[in-house]
């Protein structure tokens, strides 16, 4: 089923709106956290039959590269591919408006977020040693490991990335 189906559009989010804290809370651990960046950033939510279910960020580094500061889907949601097509959205809108690199970073725990930037194309990029540590006060547990490192991942942007996403 296609997104016009369900219903389901990607668009930028309104700054009058108010923040959809429970779906970023599910890819950051604290509002603190997320309020050293969402203000800063650019927003776009993911809705079916107008409720707000995904949601991503994409914050200017330089002006050649964008970095998706934080990506999440509704729990009851996940598993259908929304949070694909929201990386896809950012990889085509980053690519159309000009720019080279589009970042993403996660956790040395995140297995399926690595599996699923991986396969889009990202690159292991650079370890931001002890991030989580050194960045929240409490311990953090993924996946039965204790958060230590962010694994900064990069795509290198091109013009057949819109093509190749358009036709998907």
């Amino acid at each position: 089923m296609n997104l016009t189906q369900k219903k389901d559009r990607i668009k930028l989010f309104k700054a009058d709106q108010e923040l959809p804290y429970h779906l970023l809370l599910l890819a950051d651990e604290t509002i603190e956290a997320i309020d050293k960046y969402i203000h800063d950033s650019e927003i776009y939510i993911y809705e079916r039959d107008q409720k707000t279910i995904g949601i991503y960020a994409c914050q200017l580094l330089d002006g050649e590269s964008l970095e998706i500061k934080n990506i999440a889907v509704s729990e009851e949601y996940q598993g259908e591919g929304i949070g694909q097509k929201l990386l896809s959205h950012a990889i085509s809108n980053a690519t159309k408006r000009g720019f080279k690199n589009l970042m993403i970073g996660t956790s040395n725990a995140a297995f399926q977020q690595l599996y699923i930037y991986q396969k889009m194309g990202f690159r292991f990029h650079k370890v931001l040693k002890n991030f989580f540590t050194d960045n929240y006060k409490k311990e953090i547990v993924e996946n039965g490991l204790v958060l230590n490192d962010m694994l900064l991942l990069k795509k290198d942007l091109q013009k057949e990335d819109v093509e190749v996403l358009q036709q998907s």
